[in-house]
């Protein structure tokens, strides 16, 4: 070959090489992940299929076959405090919101000392804004719920590029309205489509969003898609409620008994761990006409779950439509445990289970019993059965697939989210807002664990405390308290290896570990803005 065509051709394959690694690192930017994080709202921990539920869940379950379940994954155990650590990766102490948010049109859980503000702290950093610091977009559809009565408190003003959804922690799904309505952007917008229903409009503007941001450049997204099914009220459409009517009117106990076993065949939990008890009357003792309505709250709030489900396929269908979903990171988790609120049997007149028109319509504490099989203890409590929640991550390009489908039984916590989403994206987390320092995250990542990179052991215990009722988990062994008002407050020990269903306290055979985990608990307590609860009871009847 002539010299000249040789040096020429060197050239060109110079200049390719270049080329090729300057597309590749533009490919790299291009290609990190999009995030999708999916909350639901008072769900219990053995509702989904793939949970050990019967109720018709089948694109989560296909999500939880293709990528990891959490067996061991903790919230709050309520609402607001849930979404304040989820959205800043601290305890909810320090973001202000210890109890709850104020509810609409008032100020009533604003105790006036720092832990217990009722809405989010200025001084956080929430994960929209650390994510668009990253480069990426920010979307939410869906509950808030971390302060409403001013617009500084909303999801825009807190790093959310685009917001549709509830500003209140609960609405009608049919016809919400003010105050407890739909707010788009930073405007109050009425409904008058008489085919409404919340979980289809969240879901529809999600995908709207994600549309228009795909359409604005090669950015990834991170959307929050907050549903609020499936809380109170109990409202879901007609011909999903028919799928269930006849499926409940054998009973809870009958239905705890059947989720406890396939829960056990599916390694979700232990053999050893024998079931808590029913916390509620029998079945049998029920007259027919109570049957009848009890098993029709269920058939509401199980096709709630169900419809919720059905969107979320349709969420995930869309983006594999749009060759995105290989690419997205997906968590689902609840974010506190069954709801025993209204009583054992539902609150709400039963007339109003066939209008769906009351508001305080609930399925009760006999059904979140089963719900939060086989666990003691609801949403408000700091016992399994209020805390644990379903965590399933899907990831095509970050889950090998001989990992696929299997369970993960390293326990982990709401805060560990935002380290996780750190160390994915390289977002920093800044030490100072305002000219004042922040507190920094307390989560530890999942990433190695999510990837089957390494198996971790948790470096730092984690803590609980809600309305008294608190908590500390540190390797196998929970030290948890319940609130009595009578008093006197007792401390409970348990093995969460051996006995997660919490029946076996070691407490008075083991003192010294009591006292032990007492003490990390009282000093994180006085680290965290966390105050003794007979005071911020105090100052809450004061107010009432």
């Amino acid at each position: 070959m002539h010299k000249g065509s040789l040096w020429l051709l060197s050239l060109l394959i110079v200049c390719y090489g270049c080329g090729k690694r300057a597309d590749n690192s533009n490919t790299h930017e291009s290609q990190k992940p999009n995030i999708i994080l999916i909350m639901s709202d008072d769900m219990g921990y053995s509702d989904l299929g793939c949970y050990g539920g019967e109720i018709h869940t089948p694109h989560l379950d296909k999500l939880a076959q293709n990528g990891l379940r959490f067996t061991q994954f903790y919230n709050t155990a309520r609402c607001c405090p849930t979404r304040a650590s989820l959205m800043t990766g601290l305890y909810p102490h320090q973001t202000g919101i210890g109890h709850m948010t104020n509810p609409p049109l008032s100020e009533y859980h604003d105790y006036h000392i720092p832990g217990y503000r009722g809405v989010l702290s200025t001084q956080t950093v929430t994960l929209a804004e650390l994510l668009k610091s990253a480069g990426y977009h920010t979307l939410m559809s869906g509950k808030w719920h971390l302060g409403m009565e001013e617009e500084r408190m909303w999801p825009l003003q807190r790093g959310f590029e685009q917001f549709y959804g509830i500003l209140a922690g609960a609405t009608n799904y049919f016809a919400p309205t003010h105050p407890r309505g739909i707010t788009e952007q930073n405007n109050t917008i009425p409904i008058t489509d008489p085919n409404y229903y919340t979980t289809d409009a969240f879901t529809d503007k999600a995908i709207s969003f994600i549309d228009k941001a795909s359409g604005e450049g090669e950015a990834p997204f991170f959307l929050y898609l907050a549903y609020n099914a499936p809380h109170w009220p109990i409202q879901a459409p007609k011909e999903d409620i028919d799928k269930y009517r006849k499926r409940y009117k054998e009973g809870w106990g009958k239905l705890r008994q059947e989720r406890y076993e396939r829960m056990v065949a599916m390694g979700l939990i232990e053999e050893d761990w024998s079931m808590s008890p029913q916390d509620a009357q029998d079945w049998d003792e029920l007259p027919a006409e109570k049957q009848e309505e009890m098993a029709l709250r269920m058939a509401i709030y199980a096709a709630q779950v169900d419809r919720m489900d059905q969107n979320i396929g349709k969420l995930v269908n869309h983006l594999e439509a749009q060759g995105e979903l290989d690419n997205t990171l997906i968590i689902f988790l609840d974010d506190n445990g069954a709801c025993a609120e209204g009583g054992p049997l539902g609150g709400g007149p039963a007339a109003q289970l066939e209008t769906l028109k009351g508001y305080f319509l609930t399925y009760g504490q006999a059904w979140a019993n089963a719900s939060n099989t086989p666990f003691r203890e609801y949403k408000h409590w700091i016992h399994e059965g209020g805390i644990s929640s379903p965590f399933i991550v899907h990831w095509p390009e970050g889950i090998a697939a001989d990992r696929r489908g299997t369970l993960v039984d390293q326990y982990g916590h709401l805060p560990d989210i935002m380290a996780t989403l750190m160390e994915l994206t390289g977002a920093k987390y800044p030490t100072q807002k305002s000219g004042k320092r922040l507190p920094q995250p307390v989560g530890e990542s999942l990433l190695p664990l999510i990837q089957g990179v390494a198996e971790t052991k948790r470096e730092q215990p984690i803590f609980w405390e809600h309305e008294g009722n608190k908590a500390i988990r540190d390797g196998d062994y929970k030290l948890v308290m319940k609130w009595n008002d009578e008093g006197p407050q007792q401390w409970e020990l348990y093995n969460m290896k051996n006995d997660r269903t919490e029946l076996h306290d070691l407490a008075s055979s083991m003192p010294e570990k009591v006292d032990e985990m007492a003490g990390l608990w009282e000093q994180w307590a006085e680290n965290h803005q966390v105050e003794p609860w007979d005071k911020v009871k105090a100052i809450m009847e004061r107010d009432r």
